[in-house]
């Protein structure tokens, strides 16, 4: 038996529409589902990331209750060629890349902030393959 892949992953976020501008309105990610005050989902690729409130999240009735905090990480994979497109979109959005990492192969990628300070991270196809 094998993972294919995670599917979706989570961001625990304090203002829903903040983080719905940010993903969506600014880095372009479709809105896939959204409940007032307590969730904002996006498609990001073949993968989901969820935004959810953290308060309505820990008081879940309807699914298992859930909730974090802190600042969490996470990366999104993007073709070789679209990578300085990405870097520079990410630059004219006003957003500060903290470092570029050259992780060898050819293989780059960098990190910037979110409005909740989780680390982000865009990463070149094909780094962690088999």
């Amino acid at each position: 038996m094998e993972i294919k892949k995670i599917k979706e992953t989570c961001l625990y976020v304090q203002d829903l529409a903040r983080s719905k501008d940010f993903y969506h309105h600014k880095l372009g990610f479709p809105v896939i589902g959204e409940v007032a005050g307590r969730h904002v989902f996006f498609r990001a690729g073949a993968s989901v990331l969820l935004c959810f409130n953290p308060v309505a999240s820990k008081v879940s009735k309807s699914l298992p209750p859930h909730f974090g905090s802190g600042q969490l990480h996470l990366a999104f994979e993007v073709e070789k060629e679209q990578y300085a497109p990405w870097k520079q979109k990410v630059r004219d959005l006003g957003i500060a890349i903290e470092q570029e990492f050259d992780w060898g192969g050819g293989y780059l990628s960098f990190y910037f902030r979110d409005p909740d300070e989780h680390l982000l991270e865009v990463v070149m196809e094909g780094m962690w393959e088999r």
